[in-house]
């Protein structure tokens, strides 16, 4: 009375259940990984609860905080200071008079930052040793200079240009 076989039918049912059934058992499987991460996740470490667990990590966070601002103020600071202090180096070692053998004499220049500082011409012969100092501002000496003494203060004042480019 259907038109069909009745046995098409229930072997469609059959196979309708065991998809069903299958589908079931993939679900049941993901629900219980699922069940587990949960457990896991709210459980936290030891015991402790979730809530203990992230409000210990933002105390945390917080004091990572002030020491990442201390540590900044503390950096501006050593900046400040190493503004003044030099950090630029120029040396020429020479030979400023002809009868003494040897380059016993030198131009030593020092420069802060800002290429303020000052520059020591030493100059040795047989009868002693003289001694020059001359002060220099932005690179630059009010009094003349000597070839080793130009030269320098060429080399302290490119200095920092050249690390810079080497690095």
């Amino acid at each position: 009375m259907l038109g069909f076989d009745p046995a098409y039918l229930l072997i469609l049912l059959i196979i309708l259940i065991v998809i069903l059934f299958i589908c079931f058992i993939n679900l049941n499987r993901k629900y219980n990984q699922m069940r587990k991460n949960y457990e896991v996740f709210m459980s936290g470490e030891d015991g402790k609860s979730l809530e203990e667990s992230l409000l210990l990590k933002i105390r945390e966070i917080h004091e990572l905080k002030k020491q990442a601002q201390e540590h900044e103020r503390y950096l501006k600071d050593i900046q400040k200071k190493m503004e003044g202090s030099y950090q630029k180096v120029g040396i020429v070692k020479y030979n400023a008079f002809q009868e003494m053998g040897g380059q016993l004499s030198f131009a030593l220049t020092l420069l802060d930052e800002n290429d303020n500082g000052w520059l020591l011409n030493s100059m040795h012969s047989q009868e002693g040793c003289y001694l020059y100092i001359k002060e220099i501002v932005n690179g630059e000496s009010e009094l003349e200079l000597t070839q080793e003494e130009t030269e320098s203060l060429e080399k302290a004042v490119f200095q920092k240009s050249e690390e810079i480019e080497s690095a």
